[in-house]
């Protein structure tokens, strides 16, 4: 009687705790791509990496990783975006003076928003 009683409570504690934990995840993947504008960097693009990673379980991000050249030194700025189903990479290309918004994370500036300068 007693585990008749018991073991479905327990399957749906389990049950509960494991989808809010999906909705806590989920919620951090969609606003992995949202950085506040606290700073901008301008300079040059000397490379550009770009990957796919996965962020958790089926839900993947796509980080873009480029090295501007400024008028000091080079940095290393990302663009990280979930991939949605209306996702679409941005197209940069090395030679391109860009200038990115975005926040410093540790020793990468990262960005969501940037404006290709003309030269």
């Amino acid at each position: 009687m007693v585990t008749a009683i018991v073991i479905p409570v327990i399957c749906l504690y389990f049950y509960w705790l494991t989808k809010k934990e999906m909705n806590e995840n989920d919620a951090k993947w969609a606003s992995v791509g949202r950085v506040e504008h606290e700073a901008i960097v301008t300079g040059e693009i000397k490379s550009i990496v770009e990957e796919k990673q996965k962020f958790y379980n089926h839900r993947y991000i796509y980080v873009q990783t480029l090295k501007l050249q400024t008028e000091t030194k080079i940095i290393i700025v990302q663009k990280i975006t979930p991939i949605t189903k209306d996702f679409h990479k941005e197209d940069f290309r090395v030679g391109d003076v860009i200038r990115v918004m975005g926040k410093w994370d540790n020793s990468k500036f990262l960005f969501t928003e940037y404006v290709i300068e003309k030269r």
